[in-house]
């Protein structure tokens, strides 16, 4: 099997790898930016032509105060960062969620320029997921339908998915979740339907370029069949 075209990453366990080595949850944060650096590079390297990952999620505002603050000026500092970097790699880099209020107006415009700054890259397509969930995006796309008169006989899975954000997406073919934790946790609900799915135990700070490489080896080993039969080696499937 081929590379996956479209790789996603729910990047979990930075507050446990903190805890273990008794440190602030804050200090996990900081730790997971050269993780997501080094990812972005394993992908690009790799031939994936799509990378999502799930940065902060629309149940993330029930933490403390304090920490999604942190967590806020966190990602605004790696976003400038690192803008130079994925316009050099001629990576185009764009926004899944972004719509409550509650983002700083200074965040919200980093994000909006660097996805001006990137927009013509034809390189690897970078989507962080960031106040994003996955059924607040399929009720949004219901309601698109309704805003667009679309009559009940006409909706089909196409045209829902041609009114989810970024409807050019394509389906995720491998989703990665680290810290051994086995749920999808509200993202991308409606992309993941036919996903292969790792748990690798490893937390995402310590994840590290061959971790994600050994995915995508263990990926090329799997049968996707999509509901269907693997052929047997003369052409006929089982009965």
């Amino acid at each position: 099997m081929p590379a996956p075209q479209h790789v996603a990453c729910v990047m979990d366990g930075n507050g446990r790898w903190a805890e273990r080595r008794s440190l602030p949850r804050t200090s996990g944060h900081r730790a997971a930016e050269a993780t997501v650096i080094d990812v972005i590079e394993a992908a690009r390297a790799a031939g994936v032509q799509w990378l999502s990952l799930y940065a902060f999620s629309t149940e993330n505002w029930q933490r403390p105060g304090s920490e999604v603050d942190y967590l806020m000026r966190l990602v605004r500092r790696v976003v400038c960062k690192h803008a130079p970097l994925l316009q050099a790699r001629g990576i185009r880099c764009r926004f899944l969620g972004v719509t409550d209020s509650r983002i700083p107006a200074v965040l919200a415009r980093d994000f909006a320029d660097l996805t001006t700054l990137t927009s013509r890259n034809r390189g690897m397509t970078l989507t962080v997921a960031f106040d994003h969930g996955g059924r607040s995006d399929i009720v949004e796309a219901a309601r698109s339908l309704i805003r667009d008169q679309v009559s009940a006989e006409a909706v089909s899975e196409e045209t829902f998915a041609a009114h989810l954000p970024h409807p050019d997406t394509p389906d995720v073919d491998l989703v990665i979740r680290t810290s051994g934790e086995q749920r999808i946790s509200n993202f991308m609900l409606w992309q993941v339907a036919y996903a292969e799915f790792m748990f690798p135990p490893v937390l995402w700070p310590d994840f590290t370029a061959a971790h994600f490489v050994e995915c995508l080896h263990t990926y090329r080993q799997r049968s996707r069949r999509f509901g269907g039969l693997t052929p047997l080696a003369d052409g006929v499937s089982p009965a």
